[in-house]
């Protein structure tokens, strides 16, 4: 019997499948009865479910990670594809193929890994490359960078997606370089690398994707900076100079500044050419990524628009189709 991934379900059909558990919340409606709001997902992606008159037992039994085997129609709602649930079953982890429910990277992981290392070995400044040698020979280091999502729900949430945008990112950066020459390009090489070398132990990615503990409580940008002062003190050792100060603060200003404004969780702005210039290749690649997968993967096949995107503040055109009537643009449909 074929699989039903999600990104081949469609309005008002019946759905008998197996889904990991990405997200669980107990909520109670508007007259107190208590339902489970399911985030479901495969490696193809994911889809909300809802499952009316749950009880508290039931949820007890299953946690983000685990496995179930569902039953249930798909309805519109909203403008998104939803889950209706009959029946839930809690499966046995050993009865299922891990891969075939988180999303991986479509790009050959070995090729990314080999770019990124390519891109990073042009640095001619000789602290900035050995430092970057001391985490790619750090082997537990590399199988976490290539392993990693970006994100939770965002831009590359999917297995090898922090490489995937590193690459994309370097490679942005190489391509433009000569065209300021004011800029430092081993600098930025350098800050692109490790802008988001925390997230590979802020977030967990071996079942359903989420945060650790530390990366609830203190966050990718402080683990960054962290992870630089220790293979700093590495790199001293390997060349036996010290690691010029200048150099280690504009790295850890690019770190913290990478996310640009306050209101998206920098604690400063960014204040060189080389922090400027990767916070904009970082939003760069992050937005298109985002814009090009809601297109590609809206499930509103007959419409030449998606729905209002939240995220996004906006709906995207997606052309090529018989478009329907345009609604307001802060509606939601």
């Amino acid at each position: 019997m074929m699989r039903q991934y999600v990104n081949q379900l469609a309005n008002g059909e019946s759905v008998d499948e197996a889904f990991l558990v990405a997200d669980k919340q107990l909520r109670a409606n508007r007259q107190g009865n208590l339902y489970l709001h399911l985030e479901l997902r495969d490696k193809t992606g994911s889809v909300g479910a809802r499952l009316w008159n749950a009880s508290e037992g039931l949820a007890r039994t299953f946690e983000p990670g685990d496995y179930l085997h569902v039953r249930g129609k798909t309805q519109v709602f909203q403008g998104a594809l939803q889950l209706i649930l009959s029946h839930v079953e809690v499966l046995d982890a050993s009865r299922v193929a891990p891969e075939e429910f988180l999303p991986q990277s479509t790009q050959n992981v070995a090729r990314l890994t080999a770019r990124l290392r390519e891109l990073l070995l042009t640095m001619a400044n000789p602290h900035l490359r050995s430092l970057v040698e001391c985490f790619l020979i750090d082997e537990e280091f590399v199988r976490k960078f290539t392993t990693a999502p970006a994100g939770i729900k965002n831009h590359h949430a999917y297995h090898a997606g922090l490489l995937e945008h590193v690459v994309m990112m370097l490679t942005i950066a190489d391509r433009i370089a000569d065209l300021y020459p004011e800029v430092d390009r081993d600098l930025l090489l350098a800050g692109i690398f490790l802008h988001d070398i925390g997230k590979v132990d802020e977030l967990s990615y071996d079942r359903a994707f989420g945060y650790t503990d530390e990366g609830q409580l203190v966050g990718h940008l402080v683990m960054g900076v962290e992870m630089l002062r220790g293979k700093v003190e590495q790199t001293a050792d390997l060349t036996g100079e010290p690691f010029p100060a200048e150099l280690l603060l504009r790295l850890k200003h690019m770190i913290v500044s990478h996310h640009g404004p306050p209101e998206y969780g920098s604690p400063k702005l960014p204040m060189t050419l080389e922090a400027i210039a990767l916070h904009y290749i970082d939003n760069l690649d992050a937005k298109l990524h985002t814009f090009g997968r809601e297109i590609r993967d809206d499930p509103c096949r007959g419409s030449s628009w998606t729905p209002f995107q939240q995220n996004l503040g906006r709906r995207l055109f997606k052309g090529g189709q018989n478009a329907d009537p345009v609604q307001d643009e802060g509606s939601e449909i």
